[in-house]
């Protein structure tokens, strides 16, 4: 079901979830389902939703957007609602105990009766790290940039001082929080979307034994790298899937031995994947390292990035190997080291299960209990 809604408050609520935009299906959005799964029934809050291009399971929960959603264009292309999204939080006044935030750069800015919990998945890239993120010499982004850069960062860090307690999924954005807002926080890795014991369902054309990204086709994935990799590596099969802006270079670059597949929506594929593919290769700027992970959990290794949520997802020589700059080369080092290796299949499910969502549950309920006991 979904509402609409300006500003206002809503009674009679205990907790409920914030979320920057429904209009994609990424961890973030799993992030908000595994939020829903601790605590079913919750309303979520959001600015822009777009059933059809985020996962089925919204369908069926209580979701409310802001004013924006009534424009089509903005729920198909999010990012022309740049600079509309901080006003339109911070007008929303939630009437709930507890409400948990799930944000990488919006869903902070609402008001709360009671506690704000913020699940921080980075501060915002587009105002902290815009050259990381948008890598596209004089985009509409970097004019946007230079036009709101200044007044945004100082809303961002007044939203950011409203929260009672932050979370986050990685070492490497807890100490990015503390330098950008001067605040702590407390590391719960969200757990991996997929899970390995759920049906299978072939890809057609392809068979096992093949490398594996799966990412956004966005400049600082870095998808470039791993595909001019595979020229160094004509024995190896690679599969990238993911759709995005960067998907019609790709195919243009590509080798004989890539494929660029394009999206797989079905849950029942992925598992596939994962379970047929060698290893993966994740070469990102990734905040949380969950590909690695969710690789983990079907036993298969990583060649990773050395950077970010890699750090903690990978341990190095037993569920994976690290490379140290996504260029070409580096990743060919180390795919050729990752195949000189056997892995052991019980240390990667192990390494799987830290991260799994019933201990993400188990640890968002007690946060939630001890910010209602202040409320008290």
């Amino acid at each position: 079901m979904q509402r609409s809604t300006e500003s206002g408050s809503f009674s009679d609520l205990k907790v409920a979830i914030v979320h920057d935009y429904l209009t994609q299906r990424g961890g973030a959005e799993r992030v908000v389902l595994s939020m829903l799964k601790a605590f079913p029934g919750a309303v979520i809050y959001t600015s822009l939703y777009r059933p059809e291009a985020t996962f089925a399971e919204f369908r069926g929960a209580d979701v409310r957007t802001l004013a924006l959603n009534r424009v089509g264009m903005l729920r198909r292309h999010h990012r022309l609602a740049f600079p509309f999204l901080a006003p339109a939080f911070s007008t929303l006044r939630i009437d709930a105990d507890v409400a948990l935030c799930d944000s990488s750069g919006w869903a902070h800015g609402v008001q709360v009766r009671g506690r704000k919990v913020v699940y921080c998945h980075t501060p915002a890239r587009w105002l902290y790290s815009p050259d990381t993120y948008l890598r596209e010499g004089a985009s509409a982004g970097h004019v946007a940039l230079a036009l709101l850069g200044g007044p945004l960062r100082r809303w961002d860090r007044r939203a950011a001082s409203t929260a009672h307690r932050y979370l986050t999924g990685s070492n490497e954005v807890l100490g990015r929080i503390a330098s950008t807002y001067g605040r702590s926080a407390e590391v719960l890795p969200s757990p991996p979307g997929v899970d390995p014991s759920g049906p299978q369902e072939p890809v057609p054309g392809l068979r096992p034994g093949f490398f594996l990204v799966i990412a956004r086709l966005l400049a600082y994935k870095n998808v470039d790298a791993v595909v001019s990799a595979f020229r160094q590596l004509p024995d190896q099969e690679l599969v990238v899937v993911g759709t995005g802006p960067q998907e019609a270079a790709l195919r243009a670059t590509a080798g004989p031995n890539v494929r660029i597949h394009g999206a797989v929506t079905s849950d029942c594929q992925i598992r596939w994947l994962y379970a047929n593919c060698r290893a993966v290769v994740a070469a990102a700027y990734e905040d949380q390292g969950l590909i690695p992970i969710e690789a983990a959990s079907f036993a298969k290794p990583a060649a990773a990035l050395r950077w970010g949520g890699f750090v903690d997802a990978v341990v190095e020589h037993e569920t994976g190997v690290f490379f140290d700059e996504p260029e070409p080369d580096a990743v060919a080092d180390a795919i050729h080291r990752l195949a000189q290796r056997a892995w052991d299949p019980e240390v990667l499910v192990a390494q799987a299960e830290l991260f799994s969502e019933r201990r993400f549950i188990a640890r968002l309920r007690e946060i939630v209990d001890e910010e209602m006991a202040s409320c008290d």
